[in-house]
């Protein structure tokens, strides 16, 4: 086996490591969502600070799930097993902390998107590189509003949407989130599912201009976290928990 074929066996660790990151942070997040929310008054949530760095940790994380799925030949396995991890987040939640029960959360939004552009794939290799990424983030930027009842750009509201779209909470999973739905963590396909395709084609762009080599570097601590981020991510909100208990005595 030749030196170019053993290289393109490795591993890209860079990718594992920015996934560590995006961890860390999360995991500093729900700390202090636990902290301030659920055992205080919420009162320090309402800093657009919390707002900004809760976007940032969550696009970060659909951005890195959509880069590795060029690197996987199982994405239908891995967008069921990261669905049933989603609906085992929402059992828990629902039986443990009903008033902060998850419907719909990330891991439901990652695993709904990789069986999507599985079906996709083809449809994916037939559109230019460049064209792929524009069309996707716009979808998302025009998309953004979609939740919140209006087509727009990026927050900007432009044209309302029809109101009877809202009216049912079985379609708040694709977007029209209804009046009445409630969760403490809540990502729709629309817009969420571009953001996703963008990160695909993030990737192709990257190997197209040749800077896939600087993604064989590691950072060893994030890159460990990195690998190990679903099983983290299920398992820091009950340890959070039990530490606050103990902290807090109920």
């Amino acid at each position: 086996m030749n030196k170019d074929t053993l290289k393109s066996k490795k591993r890209y660790d860079l990718i594992d490591s920015i996934r560590g990151f995006a961890v860390i942070n999360m995991v500093a997040f729900h700390a202090l969502y636990d902290i301030f929310i659920i055992y205080g008054d919420g009162s320090a949530f309402t800093n657009s600070f919390f707002a900004v760095w809760e976007r940032f940790i969550c696009v970060s994380f659909i951005i890195i799930s959509g880069v590795s799925f060029n690197f996987s030949n199982h994405t239908v396995r891995n967008g069921i097993i990261v669905s049933l991890c989603g609906f085992v987040v929402t059992a828990v939640t629902a039986i443990a902390i009903p008033s902060q029960v998850v419907w719909f959360g990330i891991l439901n939004l990652l695993g709904i998107s990789m069986l999507i552009c599985s079906a996709l794939k083809d449809l994916f290799n037939a559109i230019p590189t460049v064209v792929g990424a524009i069309l996707s983030f716009m979808l998302y930027a025009v998309t953004y509003g979609v939740p919140t009842g209006y087509i727009g750009f990026l927050g900007i509201p432009i044209i309302e949407l029809p109101s009877f779209l809202y009216e049912y909470k079985y379609l708040s999973f694709l977007g029209f989130r209804s009046y009445d739905f409630v969760s403490s963590d809540y990502f729709s396909i629309i817009p969420w599912l571009f953001m996703f395709v963008f990160g695909i084609f993030l990737w192709r762009i990257i190997k197209k201009i040749k800077w896939e080599k600087y993604f064989y570097f590691k950072i060893p601590i994030l890159n460990v976290i990195g690998r190990y981020s679903l099983i983290i991510y299920l398992l820091h909100q009950p340890v959070i928990m039990l530490i606050m208990t103990i902290i807090y005595g109920y």
